[in-house]
């Protein structure tokens, strides 16, 4: 038997796209694009140096948390489901890396593990007993942090060398962390888009009745996303600890309503099915900018997240036109 079974060309969203054009579609993929080139050309127009190759690493540095955390949260919208735990998840992350990972490897390996593993245990639980996907993983936030402020009550730990030494290589032409959100977008779009599972997981969130009747377990479905959204945030939490140099329980805590941003602003839509990981990577390293951007313009960082709400409003209200007009 194939890969793909069947069954797959009953599943929804598997037909053949219309020859006419969808304009809320093109709309969609156009609006992260246009935040970023707007806020990147603000940007160079108060530093010329901003697109120098050392000012891009500088840049998009400490985009690369958010990144990976965008990618975890589209996932989850991908099958209709919400995650508030991710950012605390990301902070777990990073205090197991920086506590453990330099003197005790193996122990710190072994909590990774199974934080991914509780992941996906989580995932089957929210699907078994109907738990909203926002209460299970709001719950599950709390025993995130309350992990993490017992590896590492106060901020410190350090960062492992092998992971020092790979964020301080230089690739020719393209900055380092340019280079990973570009890697990271493909194998997204390759994960969803291409995959034979891909088509299983974006049906799964568009009709999981269908996809069940179909012969695919949901059940499977949930708890593959969930896991792959842990790996996601355990690579989210190498980034934070090297970008910050030391682990923090609470250093992540604002990425998860910036990764349902970004999920937002990359074309994702709450109702399931919908998957579009490189405009979610394009909007995550958008409202990334929004902070050195207040920082030029000599703005005070308490009025960030007011900002980022700003442009995630404006984005809704620009989709919702598009929906009413096209």
């Amino acid at each position: 038997m194939s890969a793909i079974s069947p069954t797959q060309a009953e599943l929804p969203g598997t037909s053949r796209r219309r020859a006419t054009i969808d304009w809320a579609d093109v709309i969609r993929a156009a609006l992260p694009v246009v935040a970023l080139v707007g806020i990147l050309a603000w940007i160079v127009s108060l530093e010329p140096d901003a697109l120098s190759y050392n000012g891009l690493t500088l840049l998009i540095s400490t985009t690369i948390p958010l990144v990976f955390a965008t990618m975890a949260q589209m996932l989850m919208v991908t099958i209709g489901d919400i995650d508030l735990g991710i950012g605390a998840f990301i902070g777990f992350a990073n205090v197991v890396i920086a506590r453990y990972l330099v003197q005790h490897a193996g122990i710190g390996l072994l909590l990774l593990a199974g934080g991914v593993a509780a992941y996906g245990l989580l995932g089957a639980l929210i699907h078994l007993r109907r738990i909203p996907s926002i209460v299970g993983t709001l719950g599950a936030s709390f025993v995130w942090l309350g992990l993490a402020l017992l590896v590492l009550p106060s901020p410190g730990g350090t960062v492992p060398g092998f992971m020092t030494t790979f964020w301080a290589w230089s690739p020719p032409l393209v900055p380092l962390p340019v280079l990973i959100a570009i890697v990271v977008a493909i194998a997204g779009w390759l994960m969803v888009g291409r995959l034979p599972y891909g088509v299983v997981i974006r049906a799964a969130g568009d009709d999981p009745v269908a996809v069940g009747r179909a012969g695919w377990s949901v059940l499977r479905v949930r708890v593959t996303v969930y896991v792959a959204a842990a790996i996601l945030g355990v690579l989210a939490g190498v980034a934070t600890t090297v970008v910050t140099a030391s682990g923090d329980a609470n250093s992540s805590a604002g990425l998860t309503l910036l990764s349902v941003a970004a999920v937002v602003l990359g074309g994702g839509e709450f109702s399931g099915g919908i998957a579009n990981p490189i405009g979610g990577v394009i909007g995550a390293v958008a409202i990334s900018l929004v902070a050195p951007l207040l920082a030029l313009l000599n703005v005070s960082s308490d009025y960030q997240t007011g900002v980022q709400g700003a442009i995630l409003i404006a984005v809704l209200a620009g989709r919702a036109l598009a929906r009413r007009d096209v």
